[in-house]
């Protein structure tokens, strides 16, 4: 028996779409959001019925019944920390994504995949949310109690990766020690102890390497100054941090692309700040072989960043010296979903509950 999956994984300025039998592809989307769109909607989740509409739209057009689908699954959004796993989307998940405290276009993909598979009367999942919580408790705690670190990361793709390498290489995941570091607008640098996340960075709001568009880790005592300086509102100092932060906030742009066609034409104030993203992550990816105690069977390097041949040589030569550097460019998220929701189907795993 064959079955069809329809993975959904809304985005800030996208929503990428993808429809398979068994592991065919059969429909492969990326739509677009512009600006101008955006800006319709006060909130995130208040574009919930639009994109709902662009989804079906998309399927109509590619004159596919949704009656003929298995199920939908969704990327996961910031719900509250919960094990690795895929789970079947009920009504406290739709609660907790529309409610969520922190705001992301992540936390539509389980209420997009309910909706969808609610009229297609098929059963809705998520798999790996962002807020996948396998940390050990000395990972958490920090010199403020009030501050514990949280685990907030690209848990889908870095799940992914890591079992992805351990099939091609022969290993089993449950029983490899690896450091993956996902490279995208945000970036995660994580620890995976024979199947466990261990510890990683916070790459949503203030923890880690600087990335493209966020802050990453912060001088305290100076956040702490420039917070009651009166210059900037709460607003404004949370967006440096999360979304205006990093290679915007020194260099106008987020795109490693341009940064590395300006250093081509001799910026040399953008290789200055590139080299010092890079040179940050190197450093977390050194510290979690330190939280491996130097067991490290292997570096791998994903997300859309790691297309780019000097960043990656960068990391390696900085790197190399822990463990053989793998390279797994862009992010398999749409197939990760569709994989995860085929095991379910074909009755290898029972999802879990959402409690």
């Amino acid at each position: 028996m064959s079955y069809k999956v329809l993975a959904i994984n809304p985005g800030s300025t996208s929503t990428k779409v993808a429809l398979y039998e068994d592991e065919r592809p059969l429909l492969d989307l990326t739509l677009r959001h512009s600006t101008e769109e955006l800006q319709r909607f006060t909130d995130v989740i208040d574009q919930l019925d639009w994109r709902r509409g662009l989804i079906l739209s998309a399927l109509r057009e590619a004159n596919f019944p949704l009656r003929d689908l298995s199920a939908v699954i969704g990327r996961g959004g910031l719900i509250r920390p919960i094990p690795a796993g895929v789970y079947e989307v009920n009504s406290r998940m739709r609660y907790d994504l529309r409610h969520a405290v922190m705001k992301h276009a992540c936390n539509l993909g389980g209420l997009l995949a309910a909706q969808i598979a609610h009229m297609a009367k098929v059963k809705a999942y998520i798999a790996d949310p962002p807020v996948v919580d396998e940390m050990d408790d000395r990972a958490r705690i920090t010199g403020m109690p009030m501050c514990p670190r949280k685990s907030v990361f690209h848990a889908l793709n870095q799940k992914a990766i890591a079992r992805l390498h351990c099939a091609k290489k022969g290993l089993t995941y449950e029983e490899t020690n690896l450091i993956v570091a996902h490279m995208g607008g945000g970036i995660s640098v994580a620890a995976h102890r024979q199947g466990r996340i261990v510890d990683v960075n916070n790459a949503l709001d203030g923890d880690g390497p600087f990335a493209p568009d966020r802050a990453g880790s912060i001088p305290s005592s100076e956040l702490i100054k420039i917070c009651f300086s009166g210059q900037y509102t709460k607003e404004e100092l949370l967006k440096f941090v999360s979304s205006k932060g990093g290679l915007v906030a020194y260099l106008g742009t987020n795109s490693v692309i341009q940064v590395m066609e300006r250093i081509a034409q001799g910026d040399q104030r953008d290789r200055k700040v590139l080299d010092a993203m890079c040179y940050n992550i190197s450093k977390q990816i050194g510290a979690m072989a330190a939280a491996l105690e130097g067991r490290v069977e292997g570096i791998l390097l994903t997300g859309g960043i790691a297309y780019n041949e000097p960043v990656v040589e960068y990391i390696r030569r900085h790197c190399g010296f822990i463990a053989p550097v793998t390279v797994y460019a862009g992010e398999n998220e749409l197939e990760s979903l569709v994989q995860n929701a085929l095991v379910v189907l074909r009755g290898i795993i029972t999802p879990k509950v959402y409690q």
